[in-house]
This record gives structure tokens, sequence and C-alpha cells, in this order.
């Protein structure tokens, strides 16, 4: 059975972390518990030479202590295929920088388990991977097409326009159908983002809460809802939304199940998916987030879940 004992994590930097809400964070206090070494590293030190991608690392060690979190060791330039595990987690955007990162670490998987697998990363992007299952989903539309946009609004009423590759809550609008800044929006994203925008039928459920639900390998793990402040159509915490215990619908449980042998297909050991009434609007596979606020309300450890799942694979 092979064994674990070196992890690269590969993240923003670990000093300016918020430890609380930070899955990042999790999945490595679990690591550290089970007795592995963390090295950290950030993005920007990845480097491809005669075949081989390195990083400069740093030893790190973790405590799960608000203010005095972590310490690091001397940086120290390793070959990353030296490594068990590397844990792909810098937060979006999903750039070229990041699409860069994945061809790298994919000379090394799955020799070294990247989680989750940098190829399938790289082309399932969250709002247009999800567009697999229309049928679980709002009405939607991808494009820069201005009058495709305008159509597509007069027919639905009120809808949601975003970035295309946003994260977060950033840049996400609500415009209902006598929205006076519409045009202004459009030609706002128009100057911003050379990428098309995705635009999705507004669910007045979200005023109920958007459900992440954490899934590993395929399999639902736990979830938490995210309530929107009063005067916010946004539930990212982040920006203002409230966490609250929950628990799946048969609706959510029919979701994951379709949706499960498609990310074990795709060597997704961890993904998050947003769920608003009973459609499905993403499916993250970057970075997900949700790990300590679904055992703070009382469900499961999904970060022990995770690294049994690592440990099967790496098997």
């Amino acid at each position: 059975m092979a064994t674990i004992k070196n992890v690269a994590v590969q993240m923003d930097h670990v000093s300016g972390i918020s430890i609380a809400g930070d899955s990042t964070f999790a999945m490595s206090l679990e690591a550290q518990a089970r007795g592995y070494k963390l090295f950290h590293y950030t993005p920007d030190r990845l480097s491809l030479r005669d075949g081989k991608v390195y990083a400069s690392v740093e030893p790190m060690v973790l405590r799960d202590v608000k203010g005095d979190h972590v310490e690091l060791g001397p940086a120290e330039r390793v070959d990353l295929s030296t490594m068990d595990v590397v844990l792909l987690r810098q937060d979006p955007p999903f750039d070229m920088a990041y699409i860069t990162s994945t061809h790298l670490l994919e000379r090394i998987h799955p020799k070294t388990l990247v989680v989750n697998d940098p190829a399938w990363v790289r082309n399932s992007p969250e709002k247009i991977f999800v567009t697999e299952f229309a049928d679980l989903m709002p009405k939607t539309l991808i494009t820069r097409d201005v009058g495709e946009i305008a159509r597509f609004r007069a027919e639905m009423g009120d809808i949601i326009i975003k970035p295309l590759y946003g994260n977060g809550g950033a840049g996400v609008f609500h415009s209902s159908r006598d929205d006076r800044n519409f045009a202004s929006l459009l030609e706002m994203f128009g100057q911003m983002f050379r990428e098309p925008f995705i635009a999705q039928q507004y669910l007045p459920a979200v005023r109920k809460g958007d459900k992440r639900i954490l899934l590993v390998d395929g399999k639902p793990a736990g979830a938490i809802n995210r309530v929107p402040a009063e005067h916010d159509s946004r539930s990212n915490m982040h920006v203002g939304g409230r966490a609250e215990a929950t628990e799946l619908t048969s609706r959510e449980l029919e979701i994951c199940e379709r949706i499960g042998p498609a990310l074990r297909a795709r060597g997704f050991l961890l993904v998050g998916i947003d769920v608003i009434g009973d459609y499905m609007t993403e499916i993250n596979v970057t970075s997900p987030t949700g790990i300590r606020e679904v055992k703070k309300f009382g469900g499961a450890d999904i970060a022990s879940l995770l690294w049994d799942a690592i440990e099967s694979k790496r098997a």
C-alpha cells in the first residue's frame, strides 16, 4: 500500500488567510495530524526546466490559533515529483496564470497525486462544467452579445449577470426587467472582461439561502446554507452572507447522485456545488470552501473524509 509522507500545498500565501473559515487550512491541519510533513508554496514559485517541475517550498507547521497559525521554515528548491501529494488550492480568478499552473502540475500527476486533477480542473470551468447538466440548472445564457442578453432578460424578467470566470460573489448583479442601468452595466462588463458573460434566471428562493454542498469523491459529505444580507443578492459569506445549519433535501440528493459519476470520472476528490431552491448554479472544482463551517454546525469532518479518499487513491 502506498504511503504518504510529504504533502505540498499550492495556495495563496498562508500568512494572509482567515483560519476560522479557510478550507485549505482545515485540509492541511488534518494532513499534519496524520503525521504528513507539510510544505507551502505560492503559484509564482513554480518552474519547469528540462521536463521537471520545481518549486521553492517552505516546511510548514500549523496551529489552530488565530494570529499565530503558521510557522514556516527556510525555503528550499525541490522537484515536486518527490512529493506524494500536491494540494492545488490557490483561489481564482481562473485566468491564464491559473491555467498555466495546471499545465505544469499535469507533468507530475498522477505519480504525485494532485488534488484536484489539474487537467480536469483546467477543462472544467465552474460556470461552464455545470451546463452539462442543463436540466438541473436555472435558465442560463453564456455570451458577450448584448442583443442576446437583452432578449434573455425580456424573456426571464429578473436576471443575474456575472463574470464567467469570477469568484466569491465579485461582479454579481441582479438586473430587473425595468433596470435603467442595464445598458451601462453591459457596457462596463464589455470594457472589463474579454470573455463572455453569464446571465441566469433570477431565483427568488435565494432569499432563503444558497446552499453549499461539499462532495468527496462524488458523494455528498456535508452542507451549509448561506443566507444573503437583507439588501444584497449575494450569499457569499465574505460579502455579508450568514451561514446556518442545514439538511439535504431529496432534490439535492438527486442532484448529487446525477453529477457524482462525472466528478469521479474527472478525478475530483473535493467539489463544492451551489444550489438555490431546486436548481444547481455552479460546480466549484478549483478551491472549494465550506469545510470548517460544516463542522462548526455539527456536520461531518470533511477534511478527514477527504484524506481518507486521498489515501485510498494513493493506494
